[in-house]
């Protein structure tokens, strides 16, 4: 139990270090033989489908359908929307041979699949009937990042895309924004994490896009995390790849556009937000495993068979993901080992209390033992759940907000961690001086100002006295 535990960095000593042996010890990912390029392991992959499950469904509920495009792209193709190859370019990986061959025209390895969707659009649309079209894909995708860490930053990633195509700018900006209320209710509601939504800066958005929205989520070091973006195109792409439609009053006119995705940075979210110096603590509704049970002793038939008969229960009537750990190892091995891996409940189950008609639950969030009796089990384990998820997200949002700071001079950037609220003048010299002197960089312009924040105090940029233009939010980021 103890050897398990202690070869984990303290997060106080070293948290990067710290993050790294928590998703190596708990079994999420593994090095490859290339470089920024990872194995998802089992649990990791398992995490992954949960919320890929969770996701689609959502998705599937505004009307949007999966497709799936090639993985490569050709070189002309790439090239038709200027910005958004200029944006993309120092991270493209080419394919230039195909088996001994050299091609005559390079292929990219998609780095994202916006000009593969234009294409298809211009083929397929040609009337209003045809619109609107809201598709949405799973797949991996290559950014040939310089350096990598598992889940924040990989070569080759897990991702879902979606590009959705409508009539007229209102209605794809409806869109951009109610998939963006989609990810924050995720986050929220599902993955425990509190969010602050808002605008991206002229020089933070996604290349080709008129405007993007954010995501920003605060990990207990005080960096901030972009988690999910979703982006309005306006018709930018559609006038590159000329994708028009007849009108309902006849007259030709280009189509509107978004893009949103969400990716595998997701569980390092999770993990920097949540975990602890034992490991994991993973949100109910996305773990592999909701519910561990531990028999102890288990030369003793009656402990066996209860603890069948719970697992019984709580897969079949409470439809949750559970199983018993029989193996040869200790229990406090198994203590240690289930609570590196964030199972949100533990169930420790022994002769002596089949004796007292009661089990032990135990808390993955704040390590509480609960006796209950068996009569009471499912009821218990209901509520648990329920206060396990309220508990966690309760603990980030403290944590959110105690790193939040009112910009009060600038020696705020040089000893404050969190996020820097600032009235901004949104300039691009302005802004670089805060990157290259500080490393702080804008975060989003809020859609409101939060309850802890007060009114605009003035109109002007503290830092070169410009007019400002908006509050904006300043992090350290990963």
């Amino acid at each position: 139990m103890g050897k398990l535990v202690k070869n984990i960095t303290s997060i106080d000593k070293d948290f990067s270090k710290w993050y790294t042996d928590v998703v190596i010890k708990a079994e999420l990912i593994d090095y490859s033989a290339v470089r920024g390029c990872n194995i998802l392991r089992p649990y990791g992959y398992a995490i992954w489908e949960n919320i890929v499950n969770i996701l689609d469904k959502e998705f599937k509920n505004l009307g949007v359908e999966n497709v799936s495009m090639p993985m490569f792209i050709p070189e002309s193709l790439l090239q038709k929307e200027k910005d958004h190859i200029k944006g993309f370019a120092p991270e493209v990986a080419w394919v230039t041979l195909g088996g001994s061959e050299e091609l005559s025209e390079k292929l990219c390895v998609r780095p994202t699949s916006e000009v593969l969707f234009c294409s298809h659009f211009q083929k397929i649309i040609n009337s209003w009937r045809d619109l609107p079209k809201l598709y949405n894909q799973w797949c991996s995708v290559v950014r040939w990042e310089k350096t990598s860490r598992p889940f924040l930053r990989s070569v080759e990633f897990h991702w879902q895309e979606g590009h959705t195509v409508h009539e007229n700018s209102q209605e794809a900006k409806n869109f951009t924004l109610k998939i963006l209320n989609l990810y924050k209710n995720f986050f929220e509601n599902i993955l425990c994490i509190p969010v602050i939504l808002g605008q991206k800066t002229e020089s933070e958005k996604f290349a080709g896009a008129e405007f993007t929205y954010t995501v920003e989520c605060m990990m207990k070091d005080g960096k901030a995390l972009q988690s999910a973006t979703s982006h309005y195109f306006g018709n930018s792409f559609a006038k590159a790849f000329d994708i028009k439609f007849t009108d309902k009053n006849n007259k030709e006119s280009f189509v509107y556009q978004t893009s949103w995705g969400l990716s595998t940075r997701v569980i390092a979210s999770v993990i920097m937000t949540h975990g602890d110096d034992d490991g994991l603590v993973l949100p109910p509704d996305i773990a592999p495993i909701q519910v561990i049970i531990i028999p102890i002793n288990l030369k003793n038939k009656l402990v066996l068979e209860k603890s069948r008969e719970i697992l019984d229960i709580i897969k079949n009537k409470l439809k949750l993901r559970c199983k018993i750990d029989s193996s040869e190892q200790t229990p406090g091995w198994k203590f240690a080992n289930y609570e590196m891996k964030g199972v949100p409940i533990r169930i420790e189950i022994g002769p002596r209390d089949i004796e007292n008609n009661q089990c032990i639950l135990v808390r993955r969030d704040n390590h509480e033992k609960i006796t209950c009796r068996f009569e009471d089990l499912s009821e218990n384990i209901e509520k648990l759940i329920l206060n396990i998820k309220r508990n966690m997200y309760k603990t980030a949002l403290i944590n959110r907000d105690n790193k939040i700071k009112i910009f009060e001079s600038e020696k705020d950037f040089e000893n404050f961690k969190g996020f820097i609220k600032m009235p901004f003048c949104e300039t691009l010299e302005c802004e670089n001086n805060i990157k290259q002197k500080y490393a702080f960089t804008t975060r989003c312009i809020p859609f409101e100002n939060s309850s802890i924040s007060p009114e605009l105090p003035d109109s002007t940029c503290p830092i070169c006295g410009k007019k400002a233009k908006n509050y904006v939010y300043f992090a350290k980021a990963y």
